[in-house]
């Protein structure tokens, strides 16, 4: 969603040419109709098709050719994956994923993501004190982001964001590679994760936008696909080499204290100001006072400027950091605001990410754990 001190209006600025056209598909009329009246209270959004199951979804995707689509999980006729796949078939159009906040939805979701969607929300009983603006909020934001992410050259290639060569962190002793990441991260770190090796000379520490539930579904996926050991983060966990930690949905996540070569994590549940939980911002800012040099830090794709504050801060105590190029990006936003305060030392596609890790830890590509 538009980031804390940013209007909606000001966001509905930024996406560029004439309205945005959204079709719309769930079984429920009434969760249509919010929808609908979330949607077009956004003056560059216009809905051009409603439908009911995932077959009518097909075909209004073949007589409209929307911008767009939302698109919810549960459905008759045709599921919203069975029309996920069927619509990228067809036509490769965005797709914004409606799930329910349970782990059937969660699971959903996740291979929803896997199989092509660009984003995902949870729908509006899940919002605490049944928060339908929240929601409306929520919906056009992304709305906004997702259609709009492919404006701009396309490049491909890794560039210097500033004069710094590249460096390597410190050899010997606890090093850290911390990644922040919001829309489009999912499939992002799913790449990563299932390219890096079981003996990584580097612990990870993930900050993903995500619900709770989901946050816990998305570690096992990571884990079924990776050579590393990844986990769900829990307080007090230890961050150790070859292990990657994502933080949970309901909490912000620290690095508490190193001692010698050891070091952990904190969750904070208490309430702040910050719109966001976990907050990558947070997580960056504490790394930096407890890791300094020893960090590689990267911000991959997402909305708003969650993570440009704390990658400066990790600059700043000597770390290495990174942003993904916007080629590669869902929604170029995170990105974006950590090239624009000059935080982020070099700017690399997703393809090249791996690579670039390797290259600052000063190491080739290791074994694989078996995870058949």
């Amino acid at each position: 969603m538009p980031h804390a001190g940013m209007p909606l209006t000001a966001w509905s600025a930024q996406a560029p040419g004439p309205a945005i056209r959204v079709i719309v598909v769930d079984d429920s009329g009434m969760m249509r109709r919010a929808i609908c009246r979330a949607l077009e209270s956004e003056p560059l959004i216009q809905v051009v098709g409603t439908g009911a199951n995932g077959r009518e979804a097909v075909e209004l995707v073949k007589q409209h050719h929307p911008d767009l689509v939302t698109l919810d999980i549960e459905m008759p006729v045709m599921d919203g994956l069975e029309a996920l796949q069927a619509i990228m078939a067809v036509r490769a159009t965005p797709v914004l994923m409606l799930s329910a906040h349970t782990t059937p939805g969660a699971q959903a979701t996740l291979k929803a993501l896997e199989l092509g969607a660009a984003d995902f929300l949870v729908k509006p009983g899940a919002y605490a004190r049944g928060n339908a603006r929240g929601f409306a909020d929520a919906l056009v934001a992304r709305a906004l982001a997702v259609a709009c992410r492919h404006a701009g050259p396309r490049s491909g290639r890794i560039e210097s964001a500033g004069p710094a060569p590249v460096r390597q962190l410190p050899a010997g002793g606890l090093r850290l590679v911390a990644i922040g990441s919001s829309t489009g991260g999912p499939r992002a770190l799913q790449k990563i994760l299932s390219e890096l090796p079981a003996d990584l000379d580097a612990g990870v520490v993930m900050v993903q936008h995500m619900p709770a539930l989901f946050t816990r579904q998305f570690a096992i996926r990571l884990n079924e696909c990776s050579a590393m050991q990844v986990r769900e983060a829990r307080d007090g966990d230890q961050v150790e080499p070859g292990t990657a930690l994502l933080a949970p949905g309901h909490s912000h996540i620290e690095l508490d204290r190193v001692l010698g070569s050891r070091a952990w994590v904190r969750l904070v549940e208490s309430e702040d100001e910050r719109p966001l939980r976990p907050s990558v911002d947070i997580f960056f800012h504490s790394v930096a006072q407890v890791m300094g040099e020893r960090t590689a830090a990267v911000v991959l794709t997402g909305m708003g400027i969650d993570g440009a504050e704390g990658l400066a801060s990790i600059r700043a105590a000597g770390g290495i950091t990174m942003a993904q190029d916007k080629d590669s990006c869902v929604v170029y936003g995170m990105p974006r605001a950590c090239v624009e305060n000059g935080s982020a030392e070099r700017i690399v596609p997703l393809d090249g990410l791996v690579g670039e890790i390797h290259q600052v830890l000063g190491a080739a590509a290791g074994r694989r754990r078996n995870v058949a």
